[in-house]
């Protein structure tokens, strides 16, 4: 045991001491330093998980997240009868508001970041109205088309990005990376030729939510480059949820009409709608947290790899339970979609290894 160290200081030495004190010698006690395991043991209270089996939790988390929001969703729009996709977006953006406001003020999980201008604010401001295009497809696509193709068409998202950082910023791939897009675009015209349930709206609006996906990423690498203006992916979405939610409310009312009295009124006669409505907007918010966990505690790149197995889970775990009809010709061009992608992440590997070489 390491004895307390203890400062002794000449009586009128600092006049900030009690200059009425009567003892000769003022006595200050300092705490111990703690030891190293002591220092690691507070920072890890709670947690007695090996960081093998802690990184597969947070991966099966994000899986489970992930396929569970795409499920709730399908459900809900389709099966259930709650045909409400805007109000559905709308509450997902509430919730994350919610969320991010406790995750971030309460548990601190990152440190709170400031809007520093208006400037900033309107940037924000922008990406929230591409955000909102992009989840208001999405979840309209799943109410005409299954969730399989839905992911197939997801996987896509590279071949938009290419295209929208050429358009927008004139950037240039190697031509590797290009050739890997084609096998992209050629998997997804076969599995949309040989889908049984093919709808040409909720293919365009999927293949909206998929562009305007891929341009939200392009856009926010442009509008927050600067190290003052750049904010953590949590305090982002703290910022561009409730706007989102906002810019939803007019469009909400004017195609859906009064949807709050229609979701009270069912909720008064099936409470279960209420238990779906919350379970499904609690799991919109932990699939922002456990993209954040997982690129934590692996990294960015492993989230892209996960992604392509996510699509795929996905699309397996959505025909046992709706049982939706798939082809060969289907599946077949789903794979060679995945494949494409994965020759693209390493084509763009190299490309940026090359880049650094030179």
């Amino acid at each position: 045991m390491v004895e307390a160290q203890t400062w002794t200081t000449r009586r009128m030495s600092n006049p900030r001491l009690d200059s009425t004190a009567t003892a000769d010698h003022e006595v200050l006690d300092i705490p111990v330093t703690p030891t190293a395991d002591v220092r690691n043991s507070i920072y890890n209270v709670g947690s007695h998980l090996s960081p093998n089996l802690l990184t597969a939790l947070i991966i099966a988390s994000w899986f489970m997240s992930n396929i569970g929001v795409l499920i709730l969703n399908k459900y809900l729009l389709s099966f259930y009868g709650y045909r409400y996709p805007i109000f559905l977006t709308m509450l997902h953006m509430i919730s994350c508001a919610c969320y991010s406001y406790a995750a971030i003020n309460f548990l601190e999980i990152v440190p709170r970041q400031h809007i520093l201008s208006r400037k900033q604010f309107l940037k924000i401001f922008a990406l929230s109205v591409i955000f909102c295009f992009s989840v208001v497809c999405g979840n309209t696509s799943l109410r005409y088309i299954p969730v399989s193709f839905n992911q197939a068409i997801g996987a896509t998202t590279p071949f938009f990005t290419a295209i929208f950082a050429f358009l927008i910023t004139c950037k240039k791939e190697s031509g590797e990376v290009y050739f890997a897009l084609l096998p992209v675009v050629f998997g997804i015209v076969l599995a949309s030729n040989s889908e049984p349930l093919f709808n040409l709206f909720g293919f365009l609006v999927c293949i909206g939510s998929t562009a305007g996906r891929a341009l939200k990423s392009v856009v926010q690498g442009i509008l927050l480059t600067s190290e003052a203006e750049k904010l953590h992916s949590m305090n982002l979405l703290l910022y561009m949820a409730p706007m989102a939610a906002m810019i939803l409310l007019p469009f909400t009312l004017y195609i859906e009409g009064n949807v709050a009295r229609i979701t009270l009124e069912k909720a008064r006669s099936d409470s279960f709608i209420v238990f779906l409505l919350l379970g499904n907007a609690t799991v919109a918010y932990l699939v922002n947290l456990a993209n954040f966990l997982v690129t934590k505690h692996t990294s960015a790149l492993t989230l892209q790899v996960l992604g392509n197995a996510k699509a795929a889970l996905a699309a397996f775990v959505s025909v046992m339970i709706f049982r939706n009809p798939v082809t060969v010709m289907g599946m077949t061009g789903f794979a060679v979609t995945v494949m494409g992608v994965v020759l693209y992440s390493e084509a763009k590997k190299r490309s940026k290894l090359q880049l650094t070489t030179h």
